[in-house]
C-alpha cells in the first residue's frame, strides 16, 4: 500500500481508505449501502489491516450513529492499529441545536462520537457541511480547544465550497487555530468539478483530497452499460435521488472509455476508475466502501499498479465536459493553472 501526506500535515495515510458507511445500515439509503454488524466489520476490517488499509472513514450521521458504534466495536484491542475519520455537522435530531456546528453542538458531537467509538480520540474530525449560521471563528476555537484537549489530532471539511475553505483558513492563520489538513469530496470520472476551484485550492493550501463515492454514486461498476437496463440488484433503483446526477450520454462515453482500457490492463471498470482518481492532483486516499469480502478484494485491486499516460488521456477525454465561468476560459490554455500551484 502506498501511503500518502494528508495535505500540508504530517500525517500518512494509505491511497486506499475505507468507508464504513455500510456499517450498522438502516434507512433508505444507509440500509441500501449494507448493513453490516460488528463480526462482517471485524472481518472486512482485518482485510484491510493486511492489505495495508488503516483508515477507516464514518459519520455520526450514518445510520444515526450506528455506523460508528459497529466501527468502535470492530476495532476493539487494536485501536492503536487504525486511523479514524469522521464527521459530523449534519441533522442527528430535530433540536434547534442538534445540527450545525456551533461551539455546543460540536462539544457533544465530539463527546457522543467518542463514546460510540470507544476511544477516547479522533484522528481526523470534518465538519460534515458548512455553518453559515454559525461565526467561522466559533467553529475554529471550538476545534482548537478540542484539539488542545487531545481529543481531535487533525481536523478538516466536506462538501465546502471555496470560499468557505479559503475564509477559513483565513482565520485559522489569523488566530492561530489548527487548519483544516483535509477535504473530503465527492470526484469521479462522471463527476470532475472539484477540478475547478477546489483541486487548485487544495494544491496552493496544502488541502489534501479524501475522495467519496469514487464510483459515481454507484454508475462506474462494470453492470451499466449503454443500451441495457439498470440491472435489476442495483442500489441506484433506491439511492439514485441522494446522489449528484450524471448525464447518461457523458455516463456511457465514458463507460465505453473505461471498457478500452479494460481490455488494455485485464483489470476492471472499478479498478480502472480508481486509479485514475489516484493519479490526479492532491488525491490524498480513496474511500472505497464494501458490502462483502468480494467487493473488498476487487477494490484493493485499483492499488500496486498504474494506468499509462495514453490511457489516462483516452479516460481524460472520455470524461471530459466544459468548465462553468469564470474557469471556463482557463481551459483553452495549455498547462492549465489549475493542475500545479502559481509561481511565487
Amino acid at each position: 500500500m502506498d501511503y500518502r501526506r494528508l495535505g500540508a500535515s504530517g500525517l500518512k495515510v494509505p491511497a486506499l481508505s475505507f468507508g464504513a458507511g455500510t456499517f450498522g445500515g438502516s434507512g433508505p439509503l444507509f440500509g441500501a449501502w449494507g448493513n453490516s454488524d460488528a463480526t462482517e466489520a471485524r472481518r472486512l476490517i482485518d482485510i484491510c489491516l493486511e492489505a495495508g488499509v488503516n483508515l477507516f472513514d464514518t459519520a455520526d450521521v450514518y445510520s444515526n450513529g450506528a455506523s460508528e458504534e459497529v466501527l468502535g466495536a470492530a476495532i476493539k484491542g487494536r485501536r492503536d492499529a487504525v486511523l479514524i475519520s469522521t464527521k459530523t455537522s449534519l441533522p442527528m435530531g430535530d433540536g434547534p441545536n442538534d445540527a450545525g456546528s456551533s461551539r455546543s453542538r460540536l462539544i457533544k458531537a465530539v463527546e457522543d462520537a467518542l463514546k460510540r467509538l470507544g476511544t477516547d480520540y479522533i484522528d481526523l474530525l470534518q465538519l460534515h457541511a458548512f455553518d453559515a449560521a454559525t461565526p467561522i471563528e466559533e467553529v475554529l476555537s471550538t476545534l482548537d480547544s478540542l484539539v488542545r484537549a487531545g481529543k481531535l489530532r487533525y481536523v478538516g471539511v466536506s462538501n465546502f465550497s471555496g470560499w468557505q475553505v479559503m475564509k477559513s483558513l483565513g482565520l485559522a492563520d489569523k488566530h492561530g487555530y489548527p487548519r483544516y489538513v483535509a477535504h473530503q469530496v465527492y470526484y469521479s470520472l462522471v463527476g470532475r468539478d472539484y477540478e475547478w476551484e477546489l483541486m487548485p485550492l487544495g494544491l496552493d493550501q496544502g488541502v489534501g483530497a479524501l475522495v467519496w463515492s469514487p464510483l459515481g454514486w454507484g454508475r462506474l461498476t462494470g453492470k451499466i452499460r449503454r443500451g441495457e437496463p439498470l440491472p435489476e440488484k442495483s442500489r441506484l433503483h433506491d439511492t439514485a435521488s441522494f446522489g449528484p446526477p450524471v448525464d447518461d450520454e457523458h455516463l456511457y462515453r465514458v463507460v465505453d472509455a473505461l471498457d478500452t482500457v479494460a481490455q488494455e490492463t485485464g483489470k476492471t471498470v472499478p479498478q480502472i476508475a480508481i486509479n485514475w482518481l489516484l493519479q490526479r492532483p492532491t488525491v490524498a486516499s480513496v474511500i472505497v466502501g464494501a458490502r462483502n469480502e468480494q467487493q473488498l478484494r476487487q477494490n484493493l485491486g485499483a492499488v500496486g499498479w498504474s494506468l499509462t499516460s495514453d490511457q489516462m488521456k483516452k479516460l481524460d477525454a472520455a470524461s471530459e465536459v466544459t468548465a462553468p465561468y469564470p474557469y471556463f476560459p482557463y481551459r483553452r490554455q495549455e498547462g492549465f493553472a489549475r493542475l500545479s500551484p502559481p509561481a511565487v
